[in-house]
């Protein structure tokens, strides 16, 4: 059975430095991108393949597809670094029964309707709400973007009351 090393959700996915710092905090073989816009758009998939650090095999998916490949075992003994690009997706991977045990939020960009909410991380409403029933569902949820800087607990963002919920 594959062993999920750890879920992140980067709107970057894989990208230089973060990723190959994170790749080194784990003993992750593969990462497999959980996305579904990009799964069907090959030409950007094997930019993000040609993007990982060397001797690290890259897997594009869908939610859907991913999810069942887990559950059939299809990853056979990896040690995956599961990379999504919203919290919709993970959201998403959860209600369809990926196993999610923790999850790492670690760049999320600001756009309409967004607020910072840890340094550079920014989420809305609808964000929030998400992670929140995923939370509160015994789901550990923090926010940290690299090694090296402090995280924090999603917990906390809810008891700043930056959103009405």
């Amino acid at each position: 059975m594959a062993d999920i090393q750890i879920i992140r959700v980067d709107f970057r996915l894989i990208h230089g430095q973060v990723v190959a710092k994170w790749i080194k905090q784990t003993t992750a073989n593969k990462i497999l991108v959980v996305d579904d816009e990009l799964s069907k758009d090959e030409f950007m998939s094997q930019i993000y393949i040609m993007a990982a650090p060397v001797g690290i095999e890259v897997i594009v998916e869908s939610v859907d597809n991913a999810t069942n490949n887990l559950k059939e075992n299809k990853y056979g003994n990896a040690k995956l670094f599961v990379l999504f690009k919203n919290i919709k997706s993970v959201y998403k991977a959860f209600k369809a029964g990926f196993p999610i045990k923790e999850v790492q939020i670690g760049g999320l960009g600001a756009g309409p309707d967004t607020k910072l909410v840890y340094g550079p991380i920014a989420m809305n409403e609808e964000d929030v709400k998400m992670l929140k029933e995923i939370h509160d569902l015994g789901i550990h949820i923090y926010l940290h973007q690299v090694p090296d800087d402090p995280s924090m607990e999603f917990s906390k963002i809810l008891e700043k009351k930056i959103f009405n919920i």
